[in-house]
């Protein structure tokens, strides 16, 4: 069996992360068992939910265990099996986690699955055709319950998820407007992603001054609004909400390393009888095949063209973990493995 390489959380973080929270280690794999399946991980997938896991406190999922593989999204190759559906050379996905190798029981519903890569690259497995993108689709067409011809609204809108979002709201029919951090982000979203407009919130020093942007892009107002960022983009984002808007609220980016997110106008949300509902994608099992059959075909016909950041090896994945905290990814955060 190979010796393997992992990261594990050696402590928990006061405020930012930093390197010095991570551990690399080395170890021996163990033999597998009858219904364990030995995955070689080729991509590992870097994810804002992972702060909150660091943290001891209260969380929608139990805390990431210090001194143990830190979780996280993978897609490989199968290298030995004692598992009579998987075989030697099948491309996997799993949650493999921050390491180069996975020891995966693969009799578990949804541990492990086989996935298509004769379409699409097998990275998109972990972003526009995987959790990110189903995120997208519901919170597109659960929460906010997107119709042709209205106004939908989206922060970090070059990411991962704001991408599928504004191809699958174009898809309905909707006018999408994007918000992102920086000229080069917007241009892509709007060039690249085919967004209607999209807008740079580091040109804004307050969310009144974002809010009169919100106005000239999205001048019908706004119907429907995702939200990955929180504090000043959610405000601006309220200011411009029409009566009835929806919001649907995935990530609070700006405030996972401790900082307080006041809202600067809750009335808001009785005088325009808004709905706002916050979700997790993982308790909603039931539309992913629906929605990664819709995003497969967009990435495979081209109305999707995902982007994506991608570190080098185990070792820089840390460091690419606090730079996408900080917004310095462009697209999907990724660490190739091999």
């Amino acid at each position: 069996m190979p010796t393997n390489h992992i990261i594990v959380l050696d402590n928990r973080p006061e405020g930012e992360p930093t390197a010095s929270n991570f551990k690399l280690v080395t170890a021996e794999t163990p033999e597998l068992i009858d219904g364990q399946v030995l995955v070689k991980h080729h991509y590992l997938s870097l994810d804002p939910y992972m702060r909150g896991r660091m943290n001891a406190g209260k969380n929608y999922a139990q805390p990431q265990p210090l001194n143990e593989v830190m979780i996280g999204g993978t897609v490989g190759e199968v290298v030995e099996s004692k598992h009579p559906k998987f075989s030697v050379g099948q491309t996997v996905q799993c949650m493999g986690g921050w390491q180069e190798y996975g020891v995966i029981n693969a009799s578990l519903p949804g541990a492990l699955k086989h996935v298509n890569s004769e379409k699409i690259a097998i990275s998109h497995f972990l972003g526009a055709v995987g959790m990110p993108g189903v995120t997208a689709w519901y919170g597109l067409n659960n929460i906010i319950q997107a119709k042709a011809g209205k106004t939908v609204t989206v922060s970090a809108a070059s990411g991962a998820v704001g991408s599928a979002y504004g191809a699958l709201a174009k898809a309905r029919g909707c006018r999408v407007v994007g918000i992102a951090g920086g000229k080069a982000k917007c241009d892509y979203v709007v060039q690249t992603l085919g967004f209607d407009a999209c807008i740079d919130y580091k040109e804004h020093k307050d969310y009144i001054s974002l809010s009169k942007a919100l106005k000239e892009a999205c001048p019908d107002g706004i119907d429907g609004h995702f939200e990955n960022v929180g504090g000043m983009v959610l405000d601006a984002v309220m200011l411009r909400a029409n009566d009835f808007s929806r919001i649907a609220v995935c990530g609070m980016i700006a405030g996972y390393n401790g900082e307080p997110l006041p809202m600067a106008n809750p009335t808001l949300i009785l005088k325009s009888r808004m709905t706002i509902e916050g979700f997790i994608v993982s308790e909603h099992m039931e539309v992913w095949p629906a929605a990664l059959a819709e995003l497969t075909d967009l990435v495979a016909t081209g109305k999707l063209n995902p982007r994506e950041t991608i570190a080098q090896g185990l070792a820089a994945a840390p460091e690419a973990f606090i730079g996408l905290l900080k917004g310095q990814n462009f697209g999907k955060q990724l660490v190739k493995l091999i």
